[in-house]
């Protein structure tokens, strides 16, 4: 099982480079951030921290072509590669369906599917082959070219998936994986995996040598209570992204969901924060002690073929970002980071 970190790239820069340079030295597979206005810019930070790190990957996780046009995806992409010397990596996605709507679009009448699977053969041709001539629904181009080629002989590209069964198997029919979020039951992850091996079946491709990724909610610490309310505070902004057909896979009635997400549309935080019960939190989380927290990795995720598991740290400092609330006692970033290191991932092997 490999483990990552996935960082909201949210604090004081240097602090997030630190973390970086911390997760390496413990022997995280990767460090994902995701290519989202609401964040400081994941590139330039992944650009510095590639000069600073030895063997951790970078790149979002996830990027989304509805607004990032995907030959610059490459072309990032294949620059964080190079200044990385051959470490970069990336999942694509339509986007966060909240962000979207700040900008004005509909995710309903973009197509989603098709205009991903369509921005990754334009991804993956350009990063391959430093041109492009291409005709589509979505994007076209005439003899494209770019000087920005990457170190590696194959960049991975992968899919981002939620709702499925369609877009599970574009993922294993088309790319080098899966980053499956906010997924926590074995229901949800044998749903997930099993789509995933029929695409890659249909493509003549055996599942088990693709990425199947679990990013999830994620706070541990010595004290159990304390890192499941700092996971509480952040259960309701994230569930708010999940598909009713998720939430359901997950355990949760999405009736029980439905005044949380509208407390923090709304912009009340607090009161989507106090709405959010300790049961829900319980089920769209991973949180608690190390050994807690391993426990429901090794019952509830890996049985499944889940090979990679990535961590969305909840810490203090991130939910007095987010909701104002301050949490004392709760673990922060760094010392989690070394809890999974030290008791996770061992236990995990």
């Amino acid at each position: 099982m490999r483990f990552s970190y996935a960082l909201l790239p949210d604090y004081p820069l240097q602090d997030s480079l630190a973390s970086i340079r911390l997760a390496d030295e413990l022997g995280f597979y990767a460090c994902y951030a995701a290519d989202e206005t609401w964040h400081k810019d994941l590139w330039l930070l992944f650009a510095v921290a590639a000069g600073q790190t030895r063997t951790i990957r970078l790149g979002p996780s996830v990027s989304p072509v509805t607004l990032r046009e995907p030959t610059l995806i490459a072309q990032a992409l294949a620059t964080l590669d190079e200044l990385s010397d051959g470490r970069a990596e990336a999942v694509l996605s339509s986007g966060n369906f909240g962000l979207l709507a700040q900008y004005g679009i509909d995710w309903t009448r973009t197509r989603p599917l098709s205009r991903v699977k369509e921005a990754l053969h334009v991804v993956r041709t350009l990063l391959d082959e430093g041109t492009l001539t291409h005709r589509g629904e979505f994007y076209s181009y005439d003899g494209l070219f770019t000087f920005a080629r990457p170190v590696q002989p194959r960049v991975p590209l992968k899919l981002g998936a939620m709702r499925g069964p369609k877009s599970f198997e574009a993922a294993g029919e088309l790319s080098d994986g899966c980053h499956h979020a906010l997924s926590y039951t074995a229901e949800a992850y044998d749903y997930a995996v099993r789509h995933i091996r029929a695409g890659a079946e249909r493509a003549g491709k055996d599942w088990r040598s693709l990425d199947i990724a679990a990013w999830v909610v994620f706070a541990t610490g010595h004290d159990s209570r304390r890192a499941k309310e700092a996971a509480r505070s952040m259960v309701g902004i994230y569930a708010s992204s999940m598909p009713e057909e998720q939430v359901r896979r997950n355990g949760v009635d999405p009736a029980e969901l439905k005044p949380v997400i509208e407390a923090i549309a709304a912009g009340d935080l607090a009161r989507g924060i106090e709405l959010t019960t300790p049961e829900v939190a319980e089920r769209l989380s991973i949180a608690g002690t190390p050994d807690e927290c391993a426990e429901k990795i090794r019952t509830q995720i890996a049985p499944s073929g889940v090979n990679h598991v990535i961590c969305a740290l909840t810490d203090r400092r991130l939910v007095r970002a987010f909701t104002g609330r301050e949490l004392d006692g709760v673990a922060d970033a760094d010392e989690q980071l070394r809890l999974i290191s030290e008791h996770i991932m061992p236990a995990t092997a």
